[in-house]
Parts: structure tokens; C-alpha cells; sequence
């Protein structure tokens, strides 16, 4: 049961310190992504490599055969693909949303985005603390009961991922608990519980290490702060704003119309099974949200820049540079934020959780966006495949700015 708790509600997956929010089930394997699945633009760029290369016919030629050869080798059903630069777009979908009926994936398909949630709380927050009403250095005890080093630990670090408290969806009982029923509903309270019964891993701020618990955290302080609940709060302050009309956090299993179905391991027997109806509540700020193409291209610039589509700022300046203030983690290349992530200049997050993963990035020295949604979360030796998607592509497209994210399986 070790090898399924160590996957739930992945996010960031760069060491033995980077947890996940993907669901406890299915184990890795030692081996690394295989040399085939690394062969699109592998030399080395030239100091006279442009920032983003034009989508050319060529170009997009090369991102057909990529996004097809990583759907073979990893097995992924279906996949959405977005990339948007400052000379034009490509938007394709391939595969099935639907193993059963053969139904096609397409762009406009809501999808479950996993730990990309983690940006929407996080946003939420530092709106409140824009408005004085809450401080980055306040200890989360001053707002919830019972936090282990609760009197020392920061919301700072919790946004930080450097509070040390254990990953709630590493504990093998709730693991038990989700695999033997994946609709039953969890609270706050209950995935606090199964964190603060393990010792905390280190002093509050030593270093980096991913828990899905200290989202939790810092969702019952947004709503403690706001007097709303935390999907109401991310409604009117983030989502409306920024006119992302097809991005929520649902209460329940609810998925509206059309979704792709998903498809994970992570079961209680091992057996692939399609994981549309879970609930994701065991997620909550962590990881339950659901999301669009569309929308989640809009989101990758404003989380990025600050900046909302309309031209007015989401953050003040002052607080988004200390968001984007990304000390490295245990991964060459890699640092995180405040509720984000740097890699190789690609700012913003990833996503898995049972039957889906997602990554939405932006690079803004090349005003470039990239955003891919899948209908798995099964591995490929030992990679997850989002991430075999985004380094293939910006293989391509942006080789000066390659996206690896590396997994090590002992973090599993």
C-alpha cells in the first residue's frame, strides 16, 4: 500500500523532497524515460537559437510526430495540446476522450487539473494579503488549531512548500480509505488528520519538500479571512476577473459536459480503471480543480505576469515579484515560489491526480505559452507522461528553454 500513497495528488515531482498530489496508488519503476522518447531536437542550441522558434509548417510538423510518438510509447489515450507564441497558435487534440465509445479528445473538453489548484489558492491568499487582511510571515496557527510547530510555522512557507509537515496523501491509511471507496467525500479536517498523526520532517523553512497538506492549510485560512467558502472566494476574486468562466473548484464528483473520461492504476488492486466520477474532494485546494484549454491559456500569463487580461493587475507589483522569487529546489534547473514553479524559465505548475495530468507554463522572455491536458496519470518508466509532453515540445519550440522536471521513483 506504500508504492499507492506515495502517488496521490501529485504535482511538482522533481526528488525524494517533491511529493505529489496524484492519488496513493501504483508503484515506479527505477528506470528513466527511454532514449526514443528524447529524440526530437536534442543538440544543443546555438547561441543564435531564438527565444521561440515560428510556428512554421515545418514546426508544426515536428510537434505532430513528437505529441504522436509520447502518446505510443507512454500509452496515453488522448491529449490536448496548446502552444501560443507571439506569431501565431497551435491547438490540436489526438486520441480518444472515451476507450469505450471511441469518442475523440478536442480542445474544448473540461478536464480535472490536479495540483495546478495549488496557483488558484495561492492567488487567493496573496489577494488577501494585498488587501492587509492576512501577512505572509503570520504563523498558521494564528488561524487554524492544532498545526504540529503551528506557532512557527509561516503561510509563507506553506506557500513556499518549506513548512516540513508531512503529506497527508502519503499516509497509508488514507489510502486504504480513498482506494476502497474513490467517491466517498473527505474534509479539511479529515486529510488534516491523517498529516499531524506523523512527525513533522524538519524545522520550519530548512528546505523544500511538496505536501498537499499545507495547501489544505492555507485553504481554510482563505476562507477563514474572506468569510467565504473557498470556491466562492476563488469565483469573485481570481476567476470572474480574469474571465475564466469554465474553471471551478467543485463541491463533489461533479464534471460537467463534455469531459474526457481518465484513466489511472492508481487503484486499490492495480487495474486500470476510468476515474471520471472519483470524487476529488480528498484534493480540496490541494488538487480538485477542473479547468479548460482555453482558459488555463489565459490563466499560464496572468498567473506569470500579475497581470489580468484587461491590463489590470491581479497582485501589486511588490507581491508578485516576491511570488516569483523561486529558490532552488533539490532539481538542477528547478525552483519553487509562492505557489508556483520555475523551470528553465517556464513559470507555472503541473497537475496529476487519478486519470488526468495537465501542465500550463508561460515564458515570458518569449511571451510564449504552453498548456497540455491527458486523460492519464499512468507512468512511462518511471516518468510521468505531462512531462514527457512538455520537454518534447519545448525541445522544439523553445530549446533554449527545455521543460524537465525530472522524477526520481523513490519519491513514490
Amino acid at each position: 500500500m506504500t508504492q499507492v500513497c506515495s502517488r496521490l495528488c501529485r504535482g511538482v515531482v522533481v526528488t525524494t523532497a517533491v511529493g505529489m498530489l496524484a492519488a496513493p496508488f501504483g508503484a515506479g519503476t527505477a528506470s528513466a524515460a527511454p532514449p526514443s522518447v528524447t529524440g526530437v531536437g536534442a543538440a544543443a542550441p546555438s547561441p543564435e537559437t531564438p527565444e521561440v522558434r515560428p510556428l512554421t509548417p515545418e514546426v508544426t510538423r515536428r510537434l505532430d510526430q513528437a505529441v504522436q510518438r509520447v502518446m505510443r510509447q507512454a500509452d496515453v489515450p488522448g491529449v490536448i495540446v496548446g502552444v501560443w507564441t507571439p506569431d501565431g497558435r497551435y491547438v490540436k487534440s489526438f486520441g480518444v476522450a472515451d476507450r469505450s465509445t471511441g469518442r475523440r479528445m478536442t480542445p474544448d473538453l473540461y478536464m480535472r487539473i490536479g495540483s495546478e489548484t495549488k496557483t488558484f489558492t495561492v492567488t487567493a491568499l496573496l489577494h488577501l494579503v494585498d488587501q492587509g487582511r492576512v501577512g505572509l510571515d503570520d504563523p498558521i496557527g494564528k488561524y487554524v488549531d492544532g498545526v504540529p510547530n503551528g506557532d512557527r510555522i509561516t503561510l509563507r512557507q506553506l506557500a513556499g512548500m518549506r513548512s516540513g509537515l508531512f503529506n497527508y496523501s502519503a499516509d497509508e491509511d488514507f489510502s486504504r480509505a480513498l482506494t476502497s471507496d474513490p467517491q466517498r467525500s473527505f474534509t479539511p479536517r479529515q486529510l488534516l488528520d491523517h498529516a499531524f498523526g506523523h512527525p513533522v520532517l524538519f524545522p520550519p523553512g530548512e528546505k523544500f519538500s511538496y505536501s498537499n497538506t499545507n495547501l489544505v492549510l492555507l485553504g481554510l485560512v482563505v476562507e477563514k479571512v474572506s468569510g467565504q467558502s473557498l470556491a466562492d472566494c476563488l469565483r469573485t476574486r481570481i476567476l470572474e476577473p480574469a474571465g475564466l468562466h469554465h474553471t471551478f473548484l467543485p463541491a463533489g464528483a461533479e464534471f460537467p459536459e463534455p469531459h474526457a473520461q481518465g484513466y489511472t492504476d492508481q487503484t486499490a488492486d492495480g487495474k486500470v480503471q476510468d476515474a471520471a466520477d472519483w470524487n476529488p474532494s480528498w484534493g480540496w485546494a490541494a488538487g480538485a480543480m477542473i479547468s479548460t484549454l482555453d482558459d488555463l491559456r489565459v490563466w499560464a500569463r496572468t498567473v506569470a505576469t500579475g497581470v489580468l487580461p484587461d491590463g489590470r493587475r491581479l497582485l501589486s507589483p511588490a507581491l508578485q515579484r516576491q511570488r516569483l522569487a523561486t529558490p532552488s529546489t533539490a532539481a538542477p534547473g528547478v525552483g519553487y515560489g509562492l505557489g508556483i514553479f520555475d523551470v528553465e524559465g517556464w513559470i507555472g505548475h503541473n497537475g496529476s491526480l487519478p486519470g488526468y495530468e495537465s501542465l500550463t507554463v508561460h515564458l515570458p522572455s518569449a511571451r510564449t505559452t504552453l498548456v497540455v491536458l491527458l486523460n492519464t496519470d499512468i507512468d512511462h518508466e518511471g516518468s510521468e507522461p505531462g512531462t514527457l509532453f512538455g520537454e518534447e515540445i519545448t525541445k522544439i519550440i523553445t530549446p533554449r528553454h527545455v521543460y524537465r522536471l525530472p522524477a526520481r521513483p523513490a519519491a513514490r
